[in-house]
């Protein structure tokens, strides 16, 4: 099967989760035996077209003039994305089976991907703009919102990544049950390795002193990670752990805030805001923690968290979303209530001052975790594409086109099949 994968975004440029998760599926699904383009935005110093772990990966050129705003970027971008598609498809013999958008970031592409070249399109939602802001408050979110509908309306199969975000689609967008595809995300443990040389206490030294125990958060800096929260609950915690070290490692627009808020608080001596690190870095600062914490109010699923807890660290993750249905509270990890930095304190208190809680969490949460594969992933979303392209069959949903003086016939699972005009 080939797929026809569109993310705005994909490794090495990374601004969520969303990318590494394209990454994570599109090579699992090439393992399995597909073929997988990507179609995603420019990044720097990277060649337009390359092949990356089997995965061919074609990038847009960057646009001018720029858009007025973040949303006439993103169409501005797909454009793009479909500049550089058509591009490609002039003079294939072969097309694709079906195309997989990632988000409403991708929809205008797919949208058109969709129907120009009569492809079943399956989305998936990774997160919706109702739940990042806890409602919609101004014209913007309405917008980007109608764009979420938009795509789901126009996918054949949407699928998301938990059965929170099941029920948030079903109630934001009126989706019939049927439509939707719960396949919980995956993570690739060997990405977490330290490759590099560098000498743990020299890095160990960058954050924290050697006798401080490090809490790691790792994320974007966004309202919805909860980061304050934890901020709230760190000058709590210092009471009774006095050698506590919170390092935040991510960057995003509440950055400023968060800084400011902390040297309100009276914490800059024991808080180390990284910024953006390298996943060398990143991967260190894993295993040198004594517990990563992960205090979103809002969370369609976490992959930090479950990264976290692949490399044998014990986890505290507020009480929502999908990062309820990823730990078990007093088993693979600890919950609190969203929001409430008392219980955080508490729950972090019992971890660093517990050895023996510490390292059955730790134990329990690695298990937990390992059954997350990328593979099982692709299993799970090549059924759903085999599923789809039974049903575009059974449908008669086919067309004609004209190529380069030849006429194609587009079959039901989207191959162009050449005769002579």
């Amino acid at each position: 099967m080939r797929v026809l994968m569109v993310s705005w975004e994909y490794p090495p440029k990374i601004v969520g989760g969303l990318g590494r998760h394209v990454e994570g599926l599109s090579e699992a699904l090439v393992r399995a035996g597909h073929e997988v383009t990507v179609v995603t935005g420019d990044s720097p110093k990277l060649p337009e077209k390359q092949v990356v772990q089997g995965v061919e990966v074609l990038r847009a050129l960057p646009h001018k003039p720029p858009g007025r705003d973040f949303v006439e970027e993103v169409m501005l971008l797909n454009f793009n994305m479909v500049e550089r598609m058509v591009s490609e498809l002039v003079g294939l013999s072969t097309a694709f089976d079906v195309v997989h958008v990632h988000d409403w970031l991708g929809a205008y592409a797919g949208k058109l991907f969709k129907h120009a070249l009569r492809l079943p399109l399956i989305a998936t939602i990774h997160a919706t703009e109702f739940g990042r802001n806890g409602g919609l408050h101004n014209d913007l979110q309405r917008h980007i919102s109608d764009l979420e509908w938009w795509l789901c309306y126009e996918a054949w199969q949407v699928i998301v990544c938990s059965r929170y975000m099941e029920g948030e689609v079903q109630h934001v967008f009126g989706l019939p049950r049927d439509k939707l595809k719960v396949i919980p995300n995956g993570i690739d443990p060997a990405k977490l390795l330290i490759r590099g040389h560098a000498d743990p206490s020299e890095v160990r030294a960058r954050f924290a002193h050697p006798d401080e125990k490090i809490v790691l958060f790792v994320g974007r800096l966004v309202r919805e990670k909860g980061v304050w929260v934890m901020l709230d609950a760190f000058k709590d915690l210092l009471g009774v752990v006095p050698e506590a070290k919170l390092v935040v490692v991510g960057k995003g627009p509440e950055e400023l805030y968060l800084r400011d808020y902390a040297r309100r608080l009276g914490l800059e001596h024991k808080v180390y805001f990284t910024g953006f690190v390298d996943d060398e870095t990143r991967n260190h600062l894993y295993h040198l923690c004594s517990v990563a914490v992960f205090p979103s109010l809002y969370e369609p699923f976490g992959i930090v968290a479950l990264e976290a807890m692949a490399l044998g660290k014990p986890v505290v993750v507020s009480d929502t979303g999908g990062l309820s249905e990823v730990v078990s509270h007093g088993l693979t990890g600890m919950k609190f209530p969203p929001g409430d930095s008392r219980a955080l304190a508490g729950v972090l208190a019992d971890i660093l001052l517990d050895f023996n809680l510490a390292q059955n969490l730790a134990r329990e949460g690695k298990r937990e975790a390992d059954l997350y594969t990328w593979d099982r992933v692709a299993k799970s979303t090549s059924d759903v594409y085999r599923e789809v392209l039974r049903s575009a069959q059974a449908s008669g949903w086919s067309a004609r086109r004209e190529l380069g003086g030849r006429s194609f016939e587009v079959s039901h699972y989207g191959r162009w099949n050449g005769n002579k005009a």
